[in-house]
């Protein structure tokens, strides 16, 4: 077997910290694709441009973590694959998490309970609003069609769980907003 070892890769630190990738230590974090995703969303603005579409009725002075920063680590504890939020509790303390956060102090699980559990209806609406503005925006030419595929299946949450009625209005939220776009 080959011992290949290029070179590493310096990304912009953090607070004091040099954030390097390489192959040559012991197993730091099980993660690291945190730092791919925190970059790609730098460049595409992602989080950010969410961010700016919810308003925070929250008391300014009570604040101990901004909607940018709970948004940024909902959607990447997400994409490597913890969707539980009861897997925050330990990724809060993740040094590289915080990193690529740029946070030392992360939300705690409930923390971000209560954070998903102020969406409503025009939340739903408003980030189905900015993916759908990202999607036509990363064509350098103006589209001339574009065929939305909706799926008629009806997929109905029983119970009373939190977020139902998210669920049961995405649909009909979707239509509406597509209904009144022209292309």
């Amino acid at each position: 077997m080959t011992d290949c070892f290029p070179s590493p890769i310096c990304l912009p630190a953090f607070k004091g910290r040099k954030v390097e990738v390489n192959f040559e230590g012991v197993d730091v974090t099980s993660d690291g694709g945190i730092v791919l995703l925190q970059q790609i969303d730098q460049k595409l603005g992602l989080t950010e441009k969410i961010s700016c579409r919810f308003f925070d009725k929250r008391d300014p002075s009570k604040v101990k973590h901004d909607q940018l920063s709970m948004i940024r680590q909902r959607v990447y504890g997400i994409a490597l694959g913890y969707e539980d939020l009861n897997d925050h509790h330990r990724l809060r303390h993740d040094t590289l998490f915080q990193t690529a956060l740029y946070e030392d102090n992360l939300a705690s699980s409930p923390t971000l309970c209560r954070f998903e559990n102020r969406a409503d209806r025009s939340v739903a609406f408003a980030l189905h609003e900015v993916l759908l503005e990202q999607f036509v925006a990363s064509y350098s030419h103006p589209l001339k069609t574009l065929i939305l595929d909706f799926d008629a299946t009806d997929d109905l949450v029983h119970g009373e769980q939190v977020g139902r009625a998210i669920t049961r209005t995405i649909v009909s939220c979707l239509y509406t907003f597509f209904v009144g776009l022209s292309f």
